[in-house]
């Protein structure tokens, strides 16, 4: 944690939260529920269009509000699982950002789905709360990748240090056009 800057580090823990308190809210909400989370009008418009998309009948989307939910229960349980590592990071162990990579992979997933059958049955509201979900996952993920390449050139450095070679390229990606 000590190789990336305070901001990305933030940043990923505030959309961790996020979808640890968010989508762990919904995920229990439709689990608890007799009615598996379809008498809440807004979230279950999601589940009624993919239905609708999928030629589902009533148990079909029943079944599918169920899946949904534990899929959201799931990466909320990731988000925390990786907050949980990331505090532990700062006792000296290091974070594992491959857990909230999987979360946000069960993210995108589900705000696909949501955003192309919201968009199917013509509901901008609910195309625009996926669009959020999705924008906050990319910038996770994309702060998740750039933070494993900066422990990736330090580990680098540091063991050309310790053996007297020559420093490795800041930029090996880069060529110029010549």
């Amino acid at each position: 944690m000590r190789n990336t800057s305070a901001a990305a580090v933030i940043t990923i823990l505030a959309i961790s939260l996020y979808f640890t308190l968010v989508w762990g809210f919904e995920g229990v909400q439709v689990l608890t529920s007799p009615n598996f989370g379809l008498d809440d009008v807004w979230r279950s418009q999601t589940v009624f269009a993919l239905g609708s998309l999928a030629g589902l009948a009533p148990l079909g989307i029943v079944k599918l509000s169920a899946f949904l939910g534990a899929v959201k229960l799931l990466a909320a349980a990731f988000c925390g699982l990786h907050i949980l590592k990331r505090l532990g990071a700062l006792a000296g162990g290091a974070p594992d950002p491959e857990i909230l990579e999987g979360a946000l992979v069960l993210v995108v997933g589900v705000s696909v789905a949501s955003a192309a059958a919201a968009t199917w049955s013509d509901n901008p509201e609910l195309v625009g709360e996926q669009v959020i979900n999705l924008v906050l996952a990319v910038t996770a993920a994309g702060l998740c990748v750039a933070e494993r390449d900066h422990a990736r050139v330090a580990e680098a450095t540091e063991m050309a240090v310790a053996t007297g070679d020559p420093l490795p390229s800041q930029a090996t990606w880069f060529s110029p056009w010549r």
